[in-house]
This record gives C-alpha cells, sequence and structure tokens, in this order.
C-alpha cells in the first residue's frame, strides 16, 4: 500500500514534513488509513494506543487499562493543541523547539533544561 494521498498526523512542528511523503497533512489527535495509524504526539500516542486497544480487546478492556495507568489528563492550563493554542505562545514553544533541537536535545530536554520546570522541582 502507497502511502501517497494519505492523510496523516504528528506533533505540530514536523507535521508539514509528511508532505515529502506524499502525505497530506492534518491536524488530528488520531488518524487511521488503512494500515496506518497516526498520533500528534506524546499524549495523542496514548489515545492512540487506546484507540488500538480497543480496536482488539473491546471498550470494557480498554477502560479497565485506561485505569491501570491511570490516565486521566487534566493539565492545569489549555494549550496542548496547537489550534487553540495563542500565537504568542506558539512563538514561544517554536523558539524553544528549534534552539534545543540544534542543542540535540530535542523535548526530552527541553523538559530538563527548563527553569520552570526546575522551578517547580524546587
Amino acid at each position: 500500500m502507497s502511502v501517497t494521498g494519505l492523510k496523516a498526523t504528528s506533533h505540530w512542528k514536523p507535521i508539514n514534513l509528511l508532505k515529502d511523503f506524499g502525505v497530506t497533512p492534518v491536524r488530528e489527535r488520531v488518524v487511521e488509513q488503512g494500515k496506518y495509524i497516526t498520533a500528534a504526539g506524546v499524549s495523542a500516542g496514548i489515545d492512540m494506543a487506546l484507540y488500538l486497544v480497543n480496536k482488539i480487546v473491546g471498550e470494557d478492556e480498554t477502560k479497565a487499562i485506561q485505569l491501570a495507568i491511570e490516565y486521566d489528563p487534566q493539565p492545569i492550563v489549555d494549550s496542548g493543541n496547537y489550534s487553540n493554542a495563542d500565537e504568542r505562545i506558539r512563538k514561544i514553544a517554536e523558539k524553544k523547539l528549534t534552539k534545543d533541537a540544534t542543542k540535540g536535545l530535542g523535548l526530552l530536554g527541553m523538559i530538563k533544561n527548563s527553569k520552570d520546570i526546575l522551578k517547580m522541582i524546587k
């Protein structure tokens, strides 16, 4: 099965790179296209896993697994979706990702080196 013409999602930063593979990028959490399933980011990856579990073992087992991992997202702020995030916040995030990517740190490094996170830990 060729991926050309299929829809897929990814983290908002590299999502447009999907075009390089003939894929149509869409800003959705989970996208299923034939044998391919993509997710938009870290928490969307958990959503994708639960989506797959539901397809395989059904709703009750999926709910039990969700409870077992205590997946109950309740963020203290609401800017986790690119489409809903304020433009100013997008620019700050873009700067962090670009700066840290050049250092080879990626998202994990951004979190480890975030002054705000370190203040919260202290």
